[in-house]
């Protein structure tokens, strides 16, 4: 049996007092008089009540602040009449807030009446990590977050904030373009900003590689090492925070829907996925690199394949997310190809496929993942999915393919062992109540409510009339 990585209660969640008390100190001795303690919605946002330091020993206690989580967090099996629910502390999350030295920053899980809350994401994932170590394997993941920054100009329209070329409110002239991706001098003009986020990454520790002018204007990906799962997830939520609030600083400010504008690149949020044994941490079971891929790794494709789908209604879990699932677009800037992933599959280095084996590192990248995502849900199916394959030794149902999937006949499908990825949120949220992995790991309560807002979002979205249709129709007929 594994460590316990899972609070099985409320009791078993509460931190070690002396622990609380050198953590307190050690605040105080850096200059920290305020607590930011998060707990995670149903859409992956943070929620909290910012408190004094003073108030720390009261919230590892749980005699601290309470929510009713209920009433903002879509959750509508629960009333006013309900009780609360109790935020406790995870102390291992703590830091100090990058553009604020004034307050710590840490993420809690949330419990009810004592029992850990069914509605609680981060605690869904601790839950699937402890299934994963009690099986015997470590899973391990780091992700690419792409995001946009953008400002308002002088008409209050939002705008491209690193773009010298006139917009085309002003009248003036805007030439096509290249793709705006690696530009040297693109980024140099957006050092001022960029290298702030280079230098909290480093102070962080997260092990920065690099920072990249993606194909999209003004848009950058950054690249760092993996870590453990709920680690991961903590860190690309507080990631998405410290984006805004230094674009804030500058007079920006930073998006991570998918696809903003019709000649936009993604903004993807791949997650790059590999299993290690608990008895030998830091061997990847995966392969080395520059080696073979290991047998076991084609179990866990096969797995993540399985449920497709319903991964991806949770990767990908907006409307506008499934705009970026093809494979050329009218109006791109810097080129036709998106580069995008459109089927169900996987391929040797294959940026068309779902699933991508890279030729640099032994991980599972699954390219069908944005950062509107909810990471703590992302990461629970791709660990669920994964073991289920590993654990049944599941098989690929077809070879790796290796060519450019947007070529690829629909006859070709059945050989290759693909299917389309979904082309609307509708598709992927059937799909989604459908599964009976994602209903088990999410358990019937937190299950429902995600399907519950996700049609409704659907919904909303299908009763809208778009401008696109006011220009296709609305003179024509």
């Amino acid at each position: 049996m594994a460590d316990r990585i899972y609070p099985a209660s409320m009791e078993e969640a509460i931190p070690d007092p002396k622990r609380v008390k050198e953590v307190r100190r050690e605040l105080e001795s850096k200059g920290v008089k305020y607590l930011l303690i998060n707990w995670i919605d149903l859409l992956g946002q943070p929620k909290t009540k910012p408190t004094p330091l003073s108030e720390l020993e009261e919230w590892c206690e749980g005699r601290g602040p309470q929510f009713a989580v209920h009433s903002v967090s879509m959750v509508p099996e629960r009333g006013p009449a309900d009780p609360d629910q109790i935020p406790i502390p995870d102390l291992d999350s703590l830091v100090i807030c990058p553009w604020d030295g004034s307050c710590a920053w840490m993420f809690a899980d949330l419990y009810l009446e004592g029992e850990p809350y069914d509605v609680c994401p981060r605690l869904a994932l601790k839950r699937q990590v402890q299934m994963a170590a009690d099986a015997g394997y470590r899973f391990m993941a780091g992700l690419e977050p792409e995001f946009i920054v953008m400002k308002y100009d002088e008409f209050g329209q939002p705008v491209k904030a690193f773009d010298t070329d006139p917009h085309p409110s002003t009248g003036g002239v805007r030439p096509a373009r290249q793709a705006w991706g690696y530009d040297t001098e693109a980024s140099i003009d957006s050092l001022p900003y960029v290298r702030e986020i280079i230098d909290i990454l480093l102070e962080l520790d997260w092990d920065l590689h690099d920072t990249v002018a993606e194909g999209a204007y003004s848009q950058f990906e950054l690249d760092f090492g993996y870590t453990d799962l709920v680690a991961s997830a903590d860190r690309l939520t507080l990631l998405r925070m410290i984006l805004k609030e230094i674009a804030k600083k500058h007079g920006m400010f930073v998006t991570f829907m998918p696809k903003p504008t019709q000649g936009d690149w993604r903004n993807g949020a791949h997650i790059n996925f590999s299993a290690q044994d608990v008895e030998k941490p830091g061997v990847n079971l995966f392969g080395e690199r520059g080696g073979p891929w290991k047998d076991v790794v084609w179990n866990a494709v096969a797995g993540i394949m399985k449920h497709g789908e319903a991964l991806t209604a949770m990767t990908c879990p907006t409307v506008n997310s499934y705009t970026g699932f093809i494979g050329t677009a009218r109006g791109f800037e810097g080129g036709v190809l998106t580069w995008a992933p459109t089927h169900v599959s996987y391929g040797m280095n294959n940026r068309s496929a779902m699933l991508r084996m890279p030729q640099n590192r032994k991980a599972i990248e699954n390219r069908a993942c944005d950062m509107t995502m909810n990471f703590y849900f992302g990461l629970t199916m791709t660990a669920a999915c994964a073991l289920e394959g590993m654990e049944q030794k599941l098989e690929p149902l077809g070879p790796p393919t290796n060519e450019t999937l947007y070529d690829v006949p629909e006859k070709k499908w059945k050989k290759y062992g693909i299917r389309p990825l979904p082309k609307t949120l509708k598709h992927a949220i059937e799909a989604f109540d459908k599964d009976p992995l994602a209903k088990r790991i999410l358990g019937a309560t937190m299950h429902d409510c995600y399907s519950r807002y996700k049609h409704d979002e659907w919904d909303r979205f299908h009763e809208y009339i778009t401008e696109w249709e006011v220009q296709e129709y609305l003179r024509f007929f």
